[in-house]
């Protein structure tokens, strides 16, 4: 597999965000089920206006100010083609 990075992420609704990746391919990725998975990493993510503050930091998409993050690849290969 190339190596992955987001290039362009889109807010949906509810959790979820459209993401485009290097290669052109775009996913929909839902992040609802990461939320509970490990509450002291995920857990700021909840909060609706945290979870819309997100970036881009030339790899992948991050949180509160880059201290929370998920690898590209993990989004690609989890996400919904679209």
């Amino acid at each position: 597999m190339e190596l992955l990075w987001v290039k362009k992420a889109e807010y949906l609704d509810g959790y979820k965000l459209s993401l485009v990746f290097n290669d052109g391919k775009r996913r929909i990725f839902d992040f609802s089920s990461l939320l509970d998975s490990d509450e002291e990493l995920y857990g700021p993510l909840k909060d609706m206006s945290v979870f819309k503050s997100f970036a881009l930091d030339g790899w992948t998409v991050t949180w509160n100010e880059g201290r929370i993050d998920i690898a590209p690849e993990y989004l690609f290969e989890h996400g919904i083609p679209a």
